[in-house]
Order: C-alpha cells, then structure tokens, then sequence
C-alpha cells in the first residue's frame, strides 16, 4: 500500500530491512544498519516514512505473484492456480504444497510488516512531534499489526506472536503462540486502534489508510473466526448501520455491481479498506520487478492469447497470463445470477459467437476451462500511457474488506436468522435486483460465494465454517492437515519452530 508521494527510496532508508525469516534472520536488522537505523526517526516526516513503510506490505493483496487473492483462490473451488504446471500456485491448487515448495513470503511478508509496526511504536514516544499525530500513527501501526497476525494465524495456525521486536538471538529460542493467544492480541490491538483512528479521512491525500470503521469492521471479522459471534454481530452492526442505507461511516453499497471494478473508482462508498496501487510507479523488470506499485493480479489473471476478430464487439482485454481460471462448478452457480457477467469472462461463448479467434490458458486440460475473471481482468484501456512495463503497472485497488462482506458476515455471526440478518441478506441481493429469499446460514453461504467470487475469500470460509474437506475432497484436501498450510521450510532452520501437523 502505498500513498502517492512517498517512493521505495524513503522506505528503504526509514526502514533498513527488507527481509528476514523466522529463522537466523528473523526480525534481524544488518549490522551496517543498525547505526543509521537507531538516529534516523527524529521527526514527524521520518515517523510518516517509516509508517508508509508498515503499509507497504499490504500491498501483498494484490502487487506480487505471490500475492493473497490469487493465491487464496487457487486452494477454493472456484479457481484453479498458475499458467506453469509445478508453480505453488497450482500445487495449492491440488493441495500438493510442501514445507520445501510454500512461497516464503506468505510468512517472512507479514513479519515483516508485524517488525516494521513493532518499530515505529517503540520509537515513538521519543520522537519530538505532535501529541495528536503520535496516537494516530501508533493507532495504524497497532491496525496493521492485527491484520497481518490475523492472516498468519489464519493461514499457519501456530505462530509466533510479536507483539514487540526481539533480537536475532531471541529469535533463535521465540516460541509459537496458541491461536487463541494471537487471536486475544489482534482483538486487543483492533479496540485499542479504533479509539485513535480518525473517523473520515481526505481520501484524495490519505486514501488507503486505516480509519475507525476499517478497525472496527475487521475486528467484528476477527470475532467471527475466534468464534465469538455476538461480539462480532455488535461490532459489525456499529459499521453496517440500516442495511442498505448509509452507516455513520458514510459506507453504502453501491448501486451498480459492475462498478466496483472500474479501475477508476478508487474508495468508493462501499469500501472499507483496500490495497492501494498506482500507475506512476513506472515499474520495469530491470528494476523494481514483482515489487510494484502496480497491481500484478490484473496480468496474472488475464485472457492468454486474447484475440478479437475483426468488427467484435468483445470487450477488449489486455492478454494476460491466464492464472485462476474459473470453475465449472462456479461457473454453473453463478449462471443466471445477475452479478455473472461482473465475475466471469466466458471466452468460450464468445468464440462460438465469432467475437474472439481463441485463447489459451494453462496447459493442464483439466484447469483449462475457457472461463476466466472479470472482476480482475484488465482492458487495454487500463494499461498504463506513462511509461515502464506496462504489465507491472496497473492501478486497480482490490478490496481488503467491503460493505457487502460484512453486510454477510454480520448476517452469519447473528446466526443466520431473524429480522436484522434477513434484511442483510436481502441488501446484497436487492442491490443487483435478486428477490428476498429465506435466509438460513446456507443461503448466507451461497450469497458469500456469488457475492465475493474470486476475491480470495472462498477458501477461508470453507476451512472456518468445517464445510473444507468435504467440499475440497477431490481437488485432494486431507482433514486435519490441509486446514493449514505448511510452514515454509526456512523459517524451521535455527529456531524451535514446530512444522504444521502432516508436513513433516
């Protein structure tokens, strides 16, 4: 995440590490840092530096290929994984992950975020500044803090719990903590961040930064998965005020579905936190690579081979890479549901019309479904005109949390019944002119899978609600294993990190 006039220069200088491990390098700062990194925050503009720094690491939502929704997705029902056979995305895919082939950065990544927080609310009571600013900046670092211990705990289960830099050494001997241990501190960091947090901000300056509803509507998520669901019902019910109506927060859904993918339509008054990306940056594989501003999630879920005949009236997509091709299983829900068009790209149809001469996707026939995402897939016209590779450079925002979601969500901790969860329910489906329909925990269920296909939910409310190894049986989930991912084998090595059940 980033706000716009702060540059990977200025991070890299606030900051010092960019990367560490749970193992001889975790959480370590290098010596030839550690000098400048001791003198460097003496003011508010370095305090707001090494802030936006602690950001950046939201970004892993979307700006990587290792990133959140894509990956998330693979391991559901609705997608499959990568363009390459063997890449952990597909394995995730067919639940073939190991300690030795887990991506790294779905664990060192959040650390690293978690220590960056951790630093700034260690330096700041000392840094001269404004008494004010100091509660704020300390109030997001605690937010993100939470928010990247909820995604590790969610997906490792056992973690270690930092809630405070440890030394090289420590970390040798840190334990794991219990997931109702990290669960009280997320909970604990979330209420304590929504007292200071502004209630609005100046979306045009400080778009993408944490605010009193963003906090309080994850913290009411989080209740939900520690199983606290009249916590989580009266927390989510202060963000989502009269369903359908506008919250005290200013958030009300929107009134066409499709355009909460318009690539311009940046924090809107359905979004209640989101991964922030620019086409500015000017990224180029020389250079900053995979470590873009940009959203790389628009090319990696792209048409491969995307060719329009001559006179379609086909949209115009930018060709991409092919990853998280649709189901046919998800494919099949939606069709008929009036939000299909805004969430799956038919190629197939539209080659038996004559709009497009083919594509291609991936190379195992069974993942090569002709159905892709539309939600993500960039049209040429979203390519960037102001220079570097115009592949890492694309400037959608995805959604961390929106309105919808926890319109469900609040829906789900009251149970599924009654007036309030009934009206929820209806909103969503009012909003793309769906009837009323009975509301039950199913029916929420179904509603979150057509609501929120393809946004890397899917796979945490299969494993959070048991319904997992049933529903992912044949993509080869295994019960009492595969509810975690394995923890990568680096972060084993010089430290008494225990693996994840089944994976050693």
């Amino acid at each position: 995440m980033k706000t716009k006039n702060i540059k990977y220069l200025l991070i890299a200088v606030a900051i010092l590490l960019t990367t560490f491990s749970c193992s001889e390098e975790f959480l370590e700062v290098t010596p030839n840092g550690r000098p400048l990194e001791e003198t460097y925050y003496k003011d508010a503009d370095e305090a707001y530096s090494a802030l936006i720094a602690a950001y950046d690491i939201m970004n892993f939502n979307s700006s990587s290929w290792d990133n959140m929704i894509s990956f998330m997705n693979a391991g559901s029902d609705d997608n499959y994984g990568a363009s390459v056979p063997g890449d952990a995305i597909s394995l995730f895919s067919f639940y073939q992950l190991t300690p030795t082939n887990m991506p790294q950065g779905f664990w060192s990544n959040h650390y690293q975020g978690i220590f960056r927080a951790n630093t700034l609310l260690e330096k700041l009571p000392n840094i001269p500044m404004d008494e004010n600013l100091k509660l704020r900046f300390a109030a997001e670092c605690k937010a993100m803090r939470a928010y990247y211990h909820f995604n590790l705990v969610r997906m490792f289960g056992n973690i270690p719990l930092m809630s405070k830099t440890i030394s090289p050494i420590e970390a040798q001997t840190y334990p794991q903590s219990k997931p109702e241990e990290v669960y009280a501190q997320i909970e604990k960091d979330l209420a304590e961040a929504m007292v200071d947090l502004p209630v609005t901000i100046n979306v045009a300056t400080e778009g993408g930064r944490w605010t009193k509803g963003a906090a309080q509507a994850m913290l009411g998520k989080v209740y939900l998965y520690d199983g606290k669901k009249a916590e989580a019902a009266a927390q989510l019910a202060e963000v989502n005020g009269v369903p359908g109506q506008t919250s005290q927060y200013g958030y009300k859904l929107l009134a066409n579905f499709k355009d909460l993918w318009v690539h311009t339509n940046k924090f809107n008054t359905e979004s209640i936190l989101e991964d922030v990306h620019t086409d500015t940056g000017r990224a180029d594989w020389g250079g900053l690579g995979f470590g873009t501003e940009g959203n790389v999630l628009n090319i990696m879920v792209g048409i491969r081979d995307y060719t329009r005949t001559n006179g379609s009236t086909a949209p115009d997509y930018f060709p991409g890479w092919g990853v998280n091709t649709v189901t046919q299983n998800l494919h099949d829900v939606m069709l008929g549901d009036p939000r299909f068009d805004a969430t799956i790209i038919d190629v197939k149809a539209l080659i038996t019309d004559g709009q497009v001469v083919g594509y291609s996707s991936v190379n195992e026939a069974s993942t090569n479904t002709g159905y892709f995402m539309a939600k993500f897939a960039p049209l040429k016209s979203d390519a960037t005109t102001l220079g570097g590779e115009p592949t890492l450079n694309f400037y959608q925002d995805t959604y961390i949390i929106r309105l919808a979601d926890t319109y469900l969500l609040e829906a789900e901790a009251l149970g599924g019944s009654g007036a309030r969860a009934q009206a929820l329910l209806d909103a969503v489906r009012a909003r793309v002119g769906l009837p009323s329909t009975p509301v039950s925990l199913d029916a929420i269920a179904l509603e979150r899978r057509k609501e929120l296909a393809c946004e890397g939910h899917r796979w945490f409310d299969l494993v959070r609600t048991g319904k997992a190894a049933t529903t992912l049986a044949f993509r080869g989930f295994v019960a009492g294993k595969n509810e975690l991912l394995p923890i990568p084998v680096k972060e084993l090595e010089n430290s008494i990190i225990e693996q994840n059940p089944n994976y050693n």
